[in-house]
């Protein structure tokens, strides 16, 4: 049709899982599991309006790719893994414009047995997962995004809500102190990669996010609401990571209401109670550091 243009365009092959095992000597190993998106962008649209497919780096090559600079480049990071993603397609290829990279890393961890690591066991210890996004145009450095999700956490005292507007159809109490739960999902951009170490920086911003949420372990740590410790969590993230530029992040709120044994002649001190994940509030915010001015 003449009177269309193309907006954007990109293919690719996601879903791609692999265990890349490190062999350290003797019995010693190591792990890593990754999920891997891939999408490619040309310099042509041909294929698109002609079904020429003479430019086409096939899907299935793509995934073959992952598995061969798994073996050839090895995987410590998945950001990294990421960006030997992106060189590999923009070098290899003078039609590729744009390669975008997204890789989930499965928590594996290595096993303890006597109270001593393990040489070569693992265990599946899902209370964070990490991801990456990195894309990288021709001619242009990488932006490099990583984060966490599907955080469950829980503290059973030292939150309140309160103070909130009232109208004709609020039911909701003021509340001095309730369970706090929310399902962390936490994603930065980092706006420089020299000197940094990403395993490093994934596990400090993780850290942060624990800490802003429960405190001390003997006293805790007061919130005022999910808002501010989600905004407390950010900066607390951009304190301790200088590469750092910008983070988002979303908690959703998953309520435990308390249950009536009235009934029963039961008196429930706030002991027995019915987590109810939906409906659920939902807080994000996303902060910056801010620029400065140049004269």
């Amino acid at each position: 049709m003449a009177d269309v243009e193309f907006v954007n365009t990109e293919y690719g092959k996601n879903w791609v899982r692999l265990l890349h095992i490190r062999r350290l000597g003797g019995k010693q190993q190591d792990v890593r599991e990754l999920e891997v998106n891939t999408s490619l962008t040309l310099t042509s649209q041909k294929d698109y309006l002609h079904g020429d497919n003479s430019d086409i780096i096939a899907t299935d090559t793509q995934k073959n790719t992952v598995y061969a600079l798994a073996k050839t480049k090895g995987v410590t990071t998945p950001e990294q893994f990421g960006l030997d993603l992106c060189h590999h397609f923009l070098s290899s290829f003078s039609h590729v414009t744009r390669v975008k990279v997204a890789v989930t890393m499965a928590p594996w961890r290595r096993m303890k047995v006597g109270g001593q690591d393990h040489a070569h066991a693992f265990i599946m210890t899902p209370d964070a997962v990490r991801f990456c996004n990195v894309e990288q145009a021709r001619k242009s450095t990488p932006v490099v995004h990583a984060g966490l999700k599907d955080m469950k956490i829980l503290k059973t005292t030292q939150s309140a809500f309160k103070g909130f507007i009232r109208d004709r159809y609020t039911s909701l109490p003021d509340v001095d102190d309730r369970c706090f739960e929310t399902v962390v999902y936490s994603r930065w951009k980092y706006s420089t990669l020299k000197g940094l170490d990403f395993d490093s920086a994934w596990n400090t911003a993780k850290s942060a996010i624990l800490e802003e949420f429960a405190g001390p372990p003997s006293t805790g740590l007061f919130s005022a609401s999910v808002q501010k410790t989600l905004y407390d969590a950010e900066c607390e993230i951009l304190g301790r990571v200088p590469q750092i530029s910008e983070i988002e992040m979303t908690m959703p709120n998953v309520h435990n209401f308390t249950v009536d044994m009235s009934k029963f002649g039961l008196d429930n001190k706030d002991e027995v109670l019915m987590p109810v994940d939906k409906p659920s509030g939902i807080i994000h915010a996303a902060i910056r550091r801010k620029t400065t001015a140049k004269l």
